[in-house]
């Protein structure tokens, strides 16, 4: 049988994600069909072809291998690189007598085919090197526990404080594979030079949370195993189709956003009609046939001088019921936008709830009622929390919810009977029985105020059009956001107002 292949994993297509639970079920079941030392041979030899193709002129090829099977993957690679007249020199810390059978094997191997062991660090790497962080795999989330954690982290400390590139083999070492959760960090960490090659299935963890920065480029090789997709916990975002418009369609055909939201001063002071025009010029720009806004709290402008396409309406003047039309709460709303939930929750027949919409909601059982009875009715909803918000939302903590982005995600959409838009890295899109969504777009460069608020107005114009399906539109608004940001010139600060005006080239 033919090597199986090492696919490199962009996002023009979806990838099927997998659980620890899962992949553990499929190792288990591949291990005893096959014959022993097989699915390590597969293993060791996709990670040495990887290494010599990322690192064709390496002086150094630094294996660091940990006790188990991971590290008996990362000394059967170092075997193969060996073989192949490659300059390699291997630390283990596992032992002969202690090691698994299968590590113990390649160990073997590895000292058979001339691999130099050395406990220290090699001198010298340099940029045309490579690293190779075998020490843990899925069962190392939590390496605290290991007797041999702190001479772990001293080795990535290591690692990744050389200027060679660094391949993980299946995870960067102590990222739990479900949640993205990092429980071992290097003092340095530079993306830029990381490769993850993942064995046997994709997991989850390698792209929300800290999974983005820990892994860099990740690779898959399914070593020959057919993965069961049924039995995915989510599924890797990609690129939405494009959709042409007619030539015979009218801005009719592209349904209309309303936007509530930007308290004004009279209440408490604090102005913040911005990040409702933030909202409203990006639903125009990402295709909204018609945007009116309805400003809060005395809000007084009859005119957007910079986007006057906006039409500015009285609250009671907007039709929230009609047929294609999307409403788009809460952005700037302040305290001023609980006065006016009761209504756009009822009338509503599409919805995005954002920022302060939702911390009002948080706050009461009567508003959170009303919004958990639109499913029932019918009513779409994407709601579109930061982790704090969607911790208020569950009545606990935004570190528990970042330890659990895909449980938090699912349980809001349960409870909530809403689509679910967890931002931050590697944002979750969830929504009842549909598998979860890792969205794989985006970058820090969103870190700055107003960018919630301009991905809401995108969802909106996704939602608009009669008969859009509510998930399908968040995911496709949240990947182009994020698009905008991953094809933003290196150098040139991104505000939220630039994306905005982007958003019709995401």
């Amino acid at each position: 049988m033919s090597e199986p292949p090492t696919l490199r994993i962009v996002f023009d297509r979806p990838h099927a994600l997998f659980d620890i639970a899962t992949t553990r079920d499929m190792e288990a079941a591949a291990l005893a069909a096959l014959p022993p030392f097989t699915l390590m041979q597969r293993a060791g030899g996709a990670v040495a072809a990887l290494a010599r193709a990322l690192a064709p002129h390496a002086r150094t090829m630094w294996v660091v291998c940990g006790g188990g099977n991971n590290g008996g993957d990362g000394l059967e690679a170092a075997a193969r690189l060996r073989a192949w007249g490659m300059p390699v020199t291997a630390t283990w810390l596992g032992h002969p007598d202690q090691a698994p059978a299968d590590a113990r094997a390649a160990w073997r191997r590895a000292v058979d085919a001339g691999v130099v062991f050395t406990d220290g660090i090699p001198a010298g790497l340099g940029a045309d090197d490579l690293c190779i962080d075998a020490l843990l795999g899925i069962g190392g989330g939590k390496p605290g526990r290991h007797p041999a954690a702190q001479r772990m982290q001293a080795l990535l400390d290591a690692m990744h404080a050389s200027p060679a590139a660094i391949l993980c083999v299946d995870l960067p070492s102590g990222l739990d594979a479900d949640t993205g959760v990092r429980h071992m960090r290097p003092q340095a960490l530079h993306a830029d030079r990381l490769h993850t090659l993942s064995l046997l299935t994709l997991k989850s963890g390698l792209f929300t949370g800290d999974g983005r920065d820990a892994a860099g480029q990740v690779w898959c090789n399914t070593l020959g195993v057919e993965a069961d997709a049924a039995r995915a916990c989510a599924v890797l975002g990609h690129r939405p189709a494009s959709t042409a418009r007619a030539h015979a369609s009218h801005k009719g055909s592209y349904g209309d956003v309303c936007v509530v939201g930007g308290e004004g001063m009279q209440q408490r002071g604090m102005g913040m009609s911005g990040a409702a025009l933030l909202a409203a010029r990006a639903a125009l720009h990402a295709g909204a046939g018609r945007v009116f806004v309805g400003l809060l709290d005395g809000g007084a402008l009859a005119v957007d001088a910079v986007q006057p396409e906006l039409m500015f309406r009285a609250i009671d003047a907007l039709d929230f019921a009609a047929t294609a039309t999307a409403t788009v709460c809460g952005c700037g709303g302040g305290h001023a936008v609980a006065g006016v939930l009761p209504q756009v929750l009822a009338a509503s027949g599409r919805l995005v709830l954002d920022a302060d919409a939702l911390n009002a909601i948080a706050q009461d059982d009567g508003l959170r009622h009303a919004l958990a009875s639109r499913g029932a009715r019918g009513q779409a909803t994407v709601i579109t929390p930061h982790p704090l918000e969607a911790a208020r939302l569950l009545r606990t903590t935004a570190a528990d919810v970042q330890s659990q982005r895909l449980h938090a995600a699912a349980a809001l959409a349960r409870e909530l009977q809403a689509v679910v838009v967890l931002k931050g890295s590697g944002t979750v899109i969830a929504h009842g029985d549909r598998s979860p969504v890792i969205n794989p777009t985006g970058n820090a460069l969103l870190a700055t105020a107003g960018t919630g608020d301009v991905l809401a107005g995108m969802v909106g114009a996704r939602l608009a059009p009669q008969g859009a399906d509510a998930f399908d539109a968040a995911c496709a608004a949240v990947y182009a956001h994020g698009l905008r940001a991953d094809a933003w010139p290196a150098g040139r600060p991104l505000t939220a107002g630039r994306l905005a005006n982007a958003a019709s080239g995401a």
